[in-house]
Protein backbone atom coordinates (compact mmCIF):
# COMPACT_ATOMS: atom_id res chain seq x y z
CA UNK A 1 0.00 0.00 0.00
CA UNK A 2 2.85 2.37 0.70
CA UNK A 3 3.86 2.42 -2.97
CA UNK A 4 0.35 3.37 -4.01
CA UNK A 5 0.01 6.09 -1.41
CA UNK A 6 3.15 7.77 -2.64
CA UNK A 7 1.85 7.66 -6.22
CA UNK A 8 -1.09 9.90 -5.33
CA UNK A 9 -0.69 13.44 -6.66
CA UNK A 10 -0.03 16.22 -4.16
CA UNK A 11 -0.89 19.86 -4.74
CA UNK A 12 2.27 21.93 -4.46
CA UNK A 13 0.25 24.90 -3.19
CA UNK A 14 -0.87 23.02 -0.06
CA UNK A 15 2.46 23.21 1.80
CA UNK A 16 2.16 21.81 5.31
CA UNK A 17 -1.07 19.92 4.67
CA UNK A 18 -1.06 16.17 4.95
CA UNK A 19 -1.38 14.23 1.73
CA UNK A 20 -4.62 12.76 3.04
CA UNK A 21 -6.16 16.21 3.48
CA UNK A 22 -5.39 17.01 -0.16
CA UNK A 23 -7.64 14.21 -1.45
CA UNK A 24 -11.42 14.36 -1.75
CA UNK A 25 -12.06 10.99 -0.15
CA UNK A 26 -15.82 11.09 -0.66
CA UNK A 27 -15.22 11.54 -4.38
CA UNK A 28 -12.57 8.77 -4.28
CA UNK A 29 -15.01 6.32 -2.71
CA UNK A 30 -17.89 7.18 -5.05
CA UNK A 31 -15.57 6.94 -8.06
CA UNK A 32 -14.27 3.55 -6.95
CA UNK A 33 -17.77 2.19 -6.43
CA UNK A 34 -18.73 3.27 -9.94
CA UNK A 35 -15.62 1.67 -11.43
CA UNK A 36 -15.45 -1.60 -9.51
CA UNK A 37 -16.62 -4.70 -11.33
CA UNK A 38 -19.52 -6.72 -9.96
CA UNK A 39 -18.62 -9.85 -8.06
CA UNK A 40 -19.39 -13.42 -9.12
CA UNK A 41 -22.98 -14.40 -9.67
CA UNK A 42 -24.35 -15.95 -6.48
CA UNK A 43 -27.73 -16.63 -4.95
CA UNK A 44 -28.86 -14.86 -1.80
CA UNK A 45 -28.54 -18.16 0.04
CA UNK A 46 -24.94 -18.64 -1.13
CA UNK A 47 -23.76 -15.19 -0.12
CA UNK A 48 -25.52 -15.34 3.25
CA UNK A 49 -24.01 -18.76 3.94
CA UNK A 50 -20.56 -17.48 2.93
CA UNK A 51 -20.90 -14.49 5.27
CA UNK A 52 -21.86 -16.75 8.17
CA UNK A 53 -19.06 -19.23 7.47
CA UNK A 54 -16.41 -16.53 7.12
CA UNK A 55 -17.45 -14.87 10.38
CA UNK A 56 -17.25 -18.22 12.14
CA UNK A 57 -13.89 -19.04 10.50
CA UNK A 58 -12.37 -15.74 11.62
CA UNK A 59 -13.37 -16.48 15.20
CA UNK A 60 -12.22 -20.12 15.10
CA UNK A 61 -8.85 -19.13 13.61
CA UNK A 62 -7.95 -16.97 16.58
CA UNK A 63 -7.25 -19.86 18.99
CA UNK A 64 -4.86 -21.86 16.77
CA UNK A 65 -3.06 -18.68 15.65
CA UNK A 66 -2.51 -17.56 19.24
CA UNK A 67 -1.30 -21.04 20.18
CA UNK A 68 1.29 -21.17 17.39
CA UNK A 69 2.47 -17.53 17.68
CA UNK A 70 2.47 -17.38 21.50
CA UNK A 71 0.94 -13.92 21.12
CA UNK A 72 -2.23 -12.15 22.37
CA UNK A 73 -2.97 -14.74 25.05
CA UNK A 74 -5.98 -13.62 27.09
CA UNK A 75 -6.94 -10.70 24.89
CA UNK A 76 -10.50 -10.42 23.60
CA UNK A 77 -11.24 -11.54 20.06
CA UNK A 78 -11.84 -8.32 18.04
CA UNK A 79 -14.50 -7.66 15.45
CA UNK A 80 -14.53 -9.16 11.95
CA UNK A 81 -16.41 -7.36 9.19
CA UNK A 82 -17.64 -9.43 6.23
CA UNK A 83 -17.97 -7.03 3.30
CA UNK A 84 -18.81 -6.85 -0.38
CA UNK A 85 -16.58 -4.87 -2.75
CA UNK A 86 -18.36 -1.56 -2.25
CA UNK A 87 -18.34 -2.03 1.50
CA UNK A 88 -14.59 -2.64 1.36
CA UNK A 89 -14.14 0.56 -0.66
CA UNK A 90 -16.00 2.60 1.96
CA UNK A 91 -14.00 1.04 4.80
CA UNK A 92 -10.65 1.37 3.06
CA UNK A 93 -11.17 4.96 1.98
CA UNK A 94 -11.85 5.79 5.63
CA UNK A 95 -8.76 3.87 6.74
CA UNK A 96 -6.50 5.58 4.17
CA UNK A 97 -7.97 8.94 5.15
CA UNK A 98 -7.01 8.30 8.79
CA UNK A 99 -3.58 6.82 8.04
CA UNK A 100 -2.65 9.72 5.76
CA UNK A 101 -3.60 12.33 8.33
CA UNK A 102 -6.86 13.68 6.93
CA UNK A 103 -8.83 13.21 10.14
CA UNK A 104 -12.56 12.48 10.14
CA UNK A 105 -14.64 12.51 6.97
CA UNK A 106 -15.01 16.04 5.67
CA UNK A 107 -12.70 17.58 8.26
CA UNK A 108 -10.18 19.70 6.37
CA UNK A 109 -10.66 17.57 3.29
CA UNK A 110 -9.80 19.14 -0.06
CA UNK A 111 -12.89 19.49 -2.23
CA UNK A 112 -11.47 21.76 -4.93
CA UNK A 113 -10.34 20.74 -8.38
CA UNK A 114 -7.00 19.41 -7.09
CA UNK A 115 -8.80 17.38 -4.43
CA UNK A 116 -11.18 15.95 -7.03
CA UNK A 117 -8.29 14.99 -9.30
CA UNK A 118 -6.45 13.30 -6.45
CA UNK A 119 -9.72 11.61 -5.47
CA UNK A 120 -10.07 10.31 -9.02
CA UNK A 121 -6.61 8.73 -8.77
CA UNK A 122 -7.35 7.26 -5.36
CA UNK A 123 -10.71 5.99 -6.61
CA UNK A 124 -9.11 4.17 -9.53
CA UNK A 125 -6.68 2.49 -7.16
CA UNK A 126 -9.44 1.49 -4.74
CA UNK A 127 -11.55 0.09 -7.59
CA UNK A 128 -8.67 -2.10 -8.78
CA UNK A 129 -7.85 -3.35 -5.28
CA UNK A 130 -11.50 -3.99 -4.43
CA UNK A 131 -11.51 -6.95 -6.82
CA UNK A 132 -8.17 -8.35 -5.60
CA UNK A 133 -8.24 -8.13 -1.80
CA UNK A 134 -9.41 -11.29 -0.02
CA UNK A 135 -8.96 -10.02 3.49
CA UNK A 136 -7.23 -7.16 5.25
CA UNK A 137 -6.45 -6.21 8.81
CA UNK A 138 -6.93 -2.47 9.24
CA UNK A 139 -5.02 -1.28 12.33
CA UNK A 140 -6.32 2.28 12.06
CA UNK A 141 -10.13 2.11 11.89
CA UNK A 142 -11.84 1.85 15.30
CA UNK A 143 -13.59 -1.37 16.25
CA UNK A 144 -17.32 -0.48 16.33
CA UNK A 145 -17.79 -2.50 19.53
CA UNK A 146 -14.95 -1.06 21.61
CA UNK A 147 -13.78 2.08 19.85
CA UNK A 148 -10.23 0.73 19.94
CA UNK A 149 -8.30 0.85 16.64
CA UNK A 150 -8.20 -2.36 14.63
CA UNK A 151 -10.74 -4.15 12.42
CA UNK A 152 -10.39 -7.31 10.34
CA UNK A 153 -12.16 -7.09 6.97
CA UNK A 154 -12.96 -10.07 4.74
CA UNK A 155 -14.27 -9.51 1.19
CA UNK A 156 -16.76 -12.32 0.56
CA UNK A 157 -17.28 -12.01 -3.24
CA UNK A 158 -13.52 -12.06 -3.88
CA UNK A 159 -13.07 -15.18 -1.77
CA UNK A 160 -15.92 -16.90 -3.60
CA UNK A 161 -14.41 -15.89 -6.95
CA UNK A 162 -10.96 -17.23 -6.10
CA UNK A 163 -12.14 -20.49 -4.54
CA UNK A 164 -14.16 -21.17 -7.69
CA UNK A 165 -11.21 -20.35 -9.94
CA UNK A 166 -8.86 -22.58 -7.93
CA UNK A 167 -11.46 -25.36 -7.60
CA UNK A 168 -10.70 -25.82 -3.90
CA UNK A 169 -12.96 -26.87 -1.02
CA UNK A 170 -14.78 -23.63 -0.07
CA UNK A 171 -14.93 -24.22 3.69
CA UNK A 172 -11.23 -25.09 3.81
CA UNK A 173 -10.22 -22.12 1.67
CA UNK A 174 -12.26 -19.70 3.77
CA UNK A 175 -10.61 -20.86 6.98
CA UNK A 176 -7.18 -20.79 5.31
CA UNK A 177 -7.66 -17.15 4.28
CA UNK A 178 -8.86 -16.26 7.78
CA UNK A 179 -5.81 -17.88 9.36
CA UNK A 180 -3.58 -15.46 7.44
CA UNK A 181 -5.61 -12.35 8.22
CA UNK A 182 -6.19 -13.30 11.85
CA UNK A 183 -2.42 -13.60 12.23
CA UNK A 184 -2.18 -9.92 11.28
CA UNK A 185 -4.87 -9.13 13.83
CA UNK A 186 -2.90 -11.01 16.50
CA UNK A 187 0.35 -9.26 15.53
CA UNK A 188 -1.16 -5.82 16.11
CA UNK A 189 -3.31 -6.77 19.11
CA UNK A 190 -0.28 -8.15 20.95
CA UNK A 191 2.02 -5.30 19.90
CA UNK A 192 0.10 -1.99 19.89
CA UNK A 193 3.29 -0.01 19.22
CA UNK A 194 3.26 -1.31 15.62
CA UNK A 195 0.37 1.01 14.79
CA UNK A 196 2.25 4.14 15.84
CA UNK A 197 5.41 2.89 14.15
CA UNK A 198 3.52 2.58 10.88
CA UNK A 199 1.91 6.00 11.26
CA UNK A 200 5.26 7.68 11.99
CA UNK A 201 6.87 6.18 8.90
CA UNK A 202 3.87 7.01 6.70
CA UNK A 203 4.02 10.60 8.00
CA UNK A 204 7.68 10.81 6.95
CA UNK A 205 6.87 9.33 3.56
CA UNK A 206 4.06 11.75 2.86
CA UNK A 207 5.66 14.94 4.18
CA UNK A 208 6.35 17.62 1.61
CA UNK A 209 10.14 18.07 1.69
CA UNK A 210 9.88 21.52 0.12
CA UNK A 211 12.48 20.62 -2.50
CA UNK A 212 12.21 22.37 -5.84
CA UNK A 213 12.10 20.32 -9.03
CA UNK A 214 15.66 21.44 -9.75
CA UNK A 215 16.88 20.25 -6.35
CA UNK A 216 15.20 16.90 -6.84
CA UNK A 217 16.78 16.47 -10.28
CA UNK A 218 20.20 17.44 -8.91
CA UNK A 219 19.89 14.87 -6.12
CA UNK A 220 18.80 12.17 -8.58
CA UNK A 221 21.70 12.99 -10.89
CA UNK A 222 24.18 12.87 -8.01
CA UNK A 223 22.76 9.57 -6.79
CA UNK A 224 23.01 8.01 -10.24
CA UNK A 225 26.56 9.28 -10.71
CA UNK A 226 28.19 8.93 -7.31
CA UNK A 227 26.27 6.52 -5.10
CA UNK A 228 27.68 3.04 -4.57
CA UNK A 229 24.50 1.94 -2.80
CA UNK A 230 22.73 -0.84 -4.75
CA UNK A 231 19.32 0.16 -6.06
CA UNK A 232 16.26 -2.03 -6.34
CA UNK A 233 14.75 -2.81 -9.71
CA UNK A 234 11.48 -1.46 -11.07
CA UNK A 235 9.14 0.80 -9.13
CA UNK A 236 11.06 0.37 -5.85
CA UNK A 237 14.27 1.60 -7.46
CA UNK A 238 12.44 4.56 -9.00
CA UNK A 239 11.08 5.53 -5.61
CA UNK A 240 14.56 5.25 -4.12
CA UNK A 241 15.68 7.95 -6.55
CA UNK A 242 12.66 10.23 -6.09
CA UNK A 243 12.47 10.18 -2.31
CA UNK A 244 14.63 12.19 0.03
CA UNK A 245 17.09 10.15 2.12
CA UNK A 246 14.76 10.44 5.12
CA UNK A 247 11.78 9.29 3.07
CA UNK A 248 13.63 6.39 1.56
CA UNK A 249 14.80 5.27 5.02
CA UNK A 250 11.15 5.32 6.15
CA UNK A 251 10.17 3.46 2.99
CA UNK A 252 12.76 0.76 3.74
CA UNK A 253 11.44 0.42 7.28
CA UNK A 254 7.92 -0.01 5.94
CA UNK A 255 9.07 -2.58 3.39
CA UNK A 256 10.90 -4.55 6.08
CA UNK A 257 7.88 -4.39 8.38
CA UNK A 258 5.56 -5.52 5.58
CA UNK A 259 7.93 -8.36 4.68
CA UNK A 260 8.04 -9.49 8.30
CA UNK A 261 4.27 -9.28 8.83
CA UNK A 262 3.43 -11.15 5.62
CA UNK A 263 6.16 -13.75 6.04
CA UNK A 264 5.14 -14.40 9.64
CA UNK A 265 1.51 -14.82 8.56
CA UNK A 266 2.48 -17.30 5.84
CA UNK A 267 4.64 -19.22 8.32
CA UNK A 268 1.73 -19.41 10.75
CA UNK A 269 -0.67 -20.54 8.02
CA UNK A 270 1.60 -23.45 7.18
CA UNK A 271 2.14 -24.31 10.85
CA UNK A 272 -1.56 -24.24 11.70
CA UNK A 273 -2.95 -25.45 8.40
CA UNK A 274 -2.36 -29.22 8.50
CA UNK A 275 -4.30 -29.59 11.75
CA UNK A 276 -7.10 -27.19 10.87
CA UNK A 277 -7.48 -27.31 7.06
CA UNK A 278 -7.63 -30.85 5.61
CA UNK A 279 -6.84 -29.79 2.04
CA UNK A 280 -4.18 -27.20 2.93
CA UNK A 281 -1.52 -28.75 0.65
CA UNK A 282 -3.65 -28.48 -2.48
CA UNK A 283 -4.82 -24.98 -1.51
CA UNK A 284 -1.25 -23.77 -1.00
CA UNK A 285 -0.10 -25.25 -4.32
CA UNK A 286 -3.03 -23.77 -6.26
CA UNK A 287 -2.72 -20.37 -4.58
CA UNK A 288 1.04 -20.11 -5.12
CA UNK A 289 0.55 -21.00 -8.78
CA UNK A 290 -2.07 -18.26 -9.04
CA UNK A 291 0.31 -15.70 -7.48
CA UNK A 292 2.95 -16.50 -10.09
CA UNK A 293 0.66 -16.75 -13.12
CA UNK A 294 1.03 -14.06 -15.82
CA UNK A 295 -1.58 -11.33 -16.06
CA UNK A 296 -2.59 -9.21 -19.02
CA UNK A 297 -0.39 -6.19 -19.92
CA UNK A 298 -2.67 -3.61 -18.31
CA UNK A 299 -2.79 -5.59 -15.08
CA UNK A 300 0.99 -5.96 -15.11
CA UNK A 301 1.40 -2.19 -15.44
CA UNK A 302 -1.03 -1.50 -12.60
CA UNK A 303 0.59 -4.15 -10.40
CA UNK A 304 4.00 -2.60 -10.98
CA UNK A 305 2.79 0.94 -10.29
CA UNK A 306 1.16 0.06 -6.99
CA UNK A 307 3.87 -2.32 -5.89
CA UNK A 308 1.85 -5.55 -5.89
CA UNK A 309 4.71 -7.57 -7.35
CA UNK A 310 6.96 -6.25 -4.61
CA UNK A 311 4.33 -7.32 -2.10
CA UNK A 312 4.25 -10.86 -3.51
CA UNK A 313 8.03 -10.99 -3.12
CA UNK A 314 7.52 -9.95 0.51
CA UNK A 315 5.62 -13.18 1.20
CA UNK A 316 8.46 -15.32 -0.16
CA UNK A 317 11.38 -13.47 1.46
CA UNK A 318 9.53 -12.90 4.72
CA UNK A 319 8.46 -16.51 5.10
CA UNK A 320 12.02 -17.72 4.42
CA UNK A 321 13.27 -15.35 7.15
CA UNK A 322 10.69 -16.46 9.71
CA UNK A 323 11.09 -20.14 8.84
CA UNK A 324 14.85 -20.02 9.43
CA UNK A 325 14.73 -17.97 12.63
CA UNK A 326 11.95 -20.06 14.20
CA UNK A 327 13.64 -23.24 13.04
CA UNK A 328 16.89 -22.10 14.68
CA UNK A 329 15.77 -20.54 17.97
CA UNK A 330 12.07 -21.44 18.37
CA UNK A 331 8.97 -19.25 18.40
CA UNK A 332 9.41 -17.84 21.91
CA UNK A 333 12.86 -16.40 21.14
CA UNK A 334 11.70 -15.29 17.69
CA UNK A 335 9.04 -13.17 19.43
CA UNK A 336 11.79 -10.84 20.69
CA UNK A 337 11.40 -9.34 17.22
CA UNK A 338 8.17 -7.65 18.36
CA UNK A 339 9.86 -5.78 21.24
CA UNK A 340 10.62 -2.43 19.56
CA UNK A 341 11.77 -0.80 16.31
CA UNK A 342 15.35 -1.67 17.30
CA UNK A 343 14.59 -5.39 17.22
CA UNK A 344 13.03 -5.25 13.76
CA UNK A 345 15.23 -6.79 11.04
CA UNK A 346 17.51 -4.47 9.14
CA UNK A 347 16.96 -4.52 5.36
CA UNK A 348 20.04 -6.69 4.77
CA UNK A 349 18.97 -9.12 7.51
CA UNK A 350 15.78 -10.18 5.75
CA UNK A 351 17.90 -12.31 3.42
CA UNK A 352 20.44 -13.13 6.17
CA UNK A 353 18.38 -14.37 9.14
CA UNK A 354 21.45 -15.52 11.01
CA UNK A 355 22.71 -11.93 11.01
CA UNK A 356 19.52 -10.85 12.81
CA UNK A 357 19.95 -13.69 15.31
CA UNK A 358 23.53 -12.60 16.05
CA UNK A 359 22.61 -8.93 16.40
CA UNK A 360 19.43 -9.23 18.45
CA UNK A 361 19.60 -12.54 20.30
Amino acid sequence: MTSAENALTRDADDDGASIGAQIDWSFAASTAKRLTRPGPKVTTYTIEAAHAELADAATRAEGPVREVTRLADGLRVPTTRILDRKGWIDASSQSMRSMLGAGDAGAGESTGLAGKFAGLQAGGLLAFLSTAILGQYDPFTPDPETGEPGVLMVVAPNIISVERALKVVPSDFRLWVCLHEVTHRVQFSANPWLRGYMQDNVATLTTDTGESAGAVMARISKTLKDSDEPREKGIIGAMQLLQSPEQYAAFQRMMVLGTLLEGHADHVMDAVGPAQVPTVASIRAAFDKRRQSPSNPIQRIIRALIGMDAKIAQYVRGKAFVDEVVGTVGMDRFNVIWTSPETMPLPAEIDEPQAWIRRVL
